[in-house]
């Protein structure tokens, strides 16, 4: 029996109307029923037992990712990267810890890979309540720390993938220490989301403690090699901050939620939501300042909520920016927020 998506599959459809009836509470029966006939797709069209069993794995983790992190959807929360091997006598894990501290102090929860290191350093400042741990099972090194080990917001997975969605979709700011490849790949993967867009924009804070040339010598590459080469430009250097404290670390964080709160894209628009609103002088200067980064004929200007925001009326009490932006300069966009966020 072949299966559609956006067509009717007679009797089919009943019966999983019928499913979804029984169960009840679902409160997108659009979304549940594409999962189902999914699944059942998949189950028609894949014999290898690897492939149904990764699918079904992935859906689980993410199931309960959800879970975990939707009763914290309102406050705002740091994933910290930095390495498993720094050890508590390090000049390096006490500034972790310290930055878990100011963090909390900050109304920020921390989202950590759970881990020894770095990760239970900020944990440790940060508290066992304020704390996520977003653990992988590995043969060697990862294990719980002791501040996340038994709490309730500790999740451990057996795919990378969904490790690394729960760490970048959950997060409303991404600060790393020094660390080896999992820290490097993640700065990476981050810098690649939001370059392209991929992942709406949040401060990038790069760590180098004092004395350390990590983060700088790590720049340096970017310049000579990737930029010096055209594959990236400068205005991809606006994408990220390295900072030598935990205090200019925090401030960073801080500032770039200063006025600005999240955007959207709504019908090709770009809606920024802001805190307070802007004067009318200070909309000419963005305008005038980033009339690179819009479409032909494009405008930027103010505005209430958009119809298609309905879904949000938490949010209808909010200013907006429109802008027509072209969804290609990103780096330039982050420039436009911290403007936004400047006096």
């Amino acid at each position: 029996m072949p299966l559609h998506f956006h067509k009717p599959n007679g009797p089919l459809d009943d019966a999983i109307k019928d499913i979804i009836n029984m169960v009840g509470g679902i409160r997108e029966p659009g979304y549940i029923r594409e999962m189902i006939i999914a699944a059942l797709k998949a189950g028609q069209e894949d014999d290898d037992k690897a492939d149904l069993k990764l699918m079904n794995t992935t859906l689980k983790e993410m199931r309960f990712t959800s879970k975990i992190f939707g009763p914290y959807r309102h406050i705002k929360k740091v994933t910290v990267f930095g390495s498993a091997r720094t050890r508590p006598d390090d000049p390096v894990y006490q500034m972790a810890v310290q930055l878990g501290a100011h963090l909390k102090a900050a109304g920020y929860m921390v989202i950590t890979g759970g881990g020894p290191g770095i990760m239970q350093a900020v944990n440790e400042g940060a508290g066992a309540d304020d704390s996520f741990g977003v653990n992988i099972r590995l043969p060697f090194e990862q294990k719980s720390n002791p501040v996340v080990e038994g709490n309730p917001r500790n999740i451990i997975y057996k795919y990378f993938f969904n490790r690394k969605v729960a760490f970048l979709k959950e997060a409303h700011a991404v600060a790393l220490f020094p660390g080896g490849f999992g820290t490097l790949d993640e700065a990476m993967e981050t810098l690649t989301l939001v370059q392209t867009g991929k992942r709406d924009m949040i401060p990038l804070v790069l760590i180098d403690p004092p004395g350390c040339t990590y983060w700088a010598r790590w720049l340096s590459f970017l310049k000579s090699e990737l930029r010096d080469n055209g594959y990236i430009s400068d205005r991809d250097f606006n994408l990220f901050r390295r900072v030598n404290s935990v205090e200019e670390a925090v401030a960073q964080i801080n500032h770039f939620y200063r006025r600005y709160h999240s955007l959207r894209f709504v019908d090709g628009q770009l809606v920024i939501r802001m805190n307070t609103p802007l004067t009318p002088e200070k909309v000419r200067e963005i305008r005038e300042a980033f009339s690179d980064i819009l479409v032909i004929a494009g405008d930027i200007r103010c505005s209430g909520p958009l119809s298609a925001e309905d879904n949000e009326p938490e949010l209808n009490a909010l200013p907006r920016l429109v802008v027509d932006f072209d969804r290609k300069n990103f780096g330039r966009l982050r420039a436009l927020i911290d403007m936004i966020n400047s006096d």
